[in-house]
């Protein structure tokens, strides 16, 4: 071990045996913990005390008052929240008004090819998966994982083909499940 190495290892606190407060419930020391959600800390007393908190203090999403910005609905200031999907822009009145801002580009709209009545529209599962459905739904159950792309099947003539990514290469594939023809 080198001189500088020894040095600092030989001083009593280093950076991970740093002495932290007292427990604000019991009076105990707070040691660092794990979870699945990261580092925190928690009561050496643990499970007679249950006292934690996170080690590094995450930033407020409800804060961050976008300046300058007015919902159009009832004229009150737009903020940037974090939802369950994800972060969007929303009204900071929010019971009263349930405004949000749509950030996402608008795409050439697709009609459904099963129903014929709704639109393909691009969606988010509660995993954070994106995939496209007709927005007719639950009358019309039409999903695909992949972008779709106005089209007509070489094979089925399905009136939907799904842009996917095939060794290296984009490729257009049609979007009905029982054909998959890979057009040429």
């Amino acid at each position: 071990m080198t001189k500088q190495h020894e040095e600092l290892f030989s001083h009593h606190e280093h950076a991970l045996e740093k002495e932290y407060e007292s427990c604000p419930r019991c009076s105990l020391s707070l040691q660092i913990r794990n979870s699945k959600h990261g580092p925190f800390l928690g009561c050496t007393g643990y499970p007679a005390c249950d006292y934690s908190r996170p080690l590094v203090e995450h930033e407020n999403m409800e804060h961050q008052i976008i300046a300058g910005s007015v919902c159009p609905e009832c004229s009150h200031e737009l903020a940037i929240k974090k939802g369950r999907y994800g972060i969007f822009i929303g009204c900071t009145n929010y019971p009263a008004c349930k405004h949000i801002e749509h950030t996402e580009d608008e795409e050439e709209v697709i009609d459904c090819p099963e129903c014929k009545k709704g639109h393909i529209a691009q969606r988010v599962s509660r995993y954070g998966k994106t995939f496209y459905a007709c927005d007719n739904y639950p009358k019309c159950k039409f999903a695909v994982n992949y972008h779709p792309v106005v089209g007509e099947c070489e094979k089925c003539q399905f009136g939907l083909l799904l842009e996917r990514k095939m060794s290296g290469e984009k490729r257009l594939v049609c979007a009905k499940k029982s054909c998959s023809h890979k057009q040429t």
